[in-house]
This record gives C-alpha cells, structure tokens and sequence, in this order.
C-alpha cells in the first residue's frame, strides 16, 4: 500500500495536481492512508467522510433522484460523490468509495462486499465495480486499495 501511495504522491506532484477525498464504507481509510505519507499536504487537500445519505446530498451533491431510485451504494452515486468531492474541494481528482463493508446490512441485490469506486478527473469521470470478501476490515482495506489503483490509473492515463 506505501508503494502505490507513494505512485499516487509522485505522479500529482510531478504533475502539480491536487486529489480529494469522498468515503462511505470506508470511513475516512483512504485519507488516513494517504495522509500517513510525509509531505501529503503537497498534493492532497482532504476528504469529506460522508457516511449518512444526508451528507451525500448536502456535502457532496448527489442528485436526491439518483439516491431514491439507484440507492446509495452505487455506480452512479460513486461517479456523484467523486465530482462533489472534486468540486467542492477544487481539486484536479478525487476518488469515491460507496458499498457494504458488513457483517450486515447486505442483499441479494446487494451483499456485503459490494464496493463502488469513482474517480473524477480533468477528462471525466468513471465508477467501477468490486465485490470483496471477508471480515469488515477485509472488505474496507481491499476497497481503499482498489481506490487507489483505479486512482493512480487514472493519474498515469
């Protein structure tokens, strides 16, 4: 994880481009993460941990409409929290997790594990999705590690 953060950290300085943050399932793991790197007030400008709905509306700017019909773990709603994020925090990207991390809380529709990543950029922005196994913490880590691949992808592209 230290060596992918540390990609994250030289492409955006290389590029004097800044990153955000917008975490659900993962609780603000990702800040800390990248934050746990010396100098990442350089390049990161901080996350909005938005766990409630409510905050994914007010903070983040996610349509209300894309909420009630999609559900908040979703694509739609990860490629919305990444552009809040982005634009909020005028940052060049941000990365977005949205999912179930368990032990409940899961469906058929959608179990526990079911991860959506979004990342906004100056070209777009994309959403995928992941589905993890394991404990919570299994689920979160293997999460906020995909963010930050989809994130460094993104970066390099």
């Amino acid at each position: 994880m230290e060596t992918l953060v540390a990609s994250i950290a030289a492409a955006l300085l290389a590029r004097r481009q800044t990153l955000a943050t917008a975490e659900s399932c993962t609780g603000g793991l990702v800040g800390a993460l990248l934050t746990g790197r010396p100098g990442s007030s350089a390049w990161y400008l901080g996350g909005i941990v938005a766990y409630a709905n409510d905050l994914k509306l007010r903070l983040l700017g996610v349509p209300a409409d894309v909420l009630a019909a999609q559900g908040a773990v979703s694509l739609a709603v990860a490629e919305a929290m990444a552009a809040g994020a982005r634009a909020a925090a005028r940052s060049d990207y941000a990365v977005s997790l949205t999912g179930i991390a368990g032990p409940d809380g899961g469906t058929p529709e959608k179990p526990v594990g079911l991860v959506y990543v979004g990342v906004a950029g100056p070209t777009g922005v994309a959403a995928f999705k992941h589905r993890f196994s394991g404990t919570r913490a299994d689920v979160r880590q293997a999460a906020a590690d995909a963010a930050l691949r989809h994130l460094l992808d993104a970066i390099e592209s």
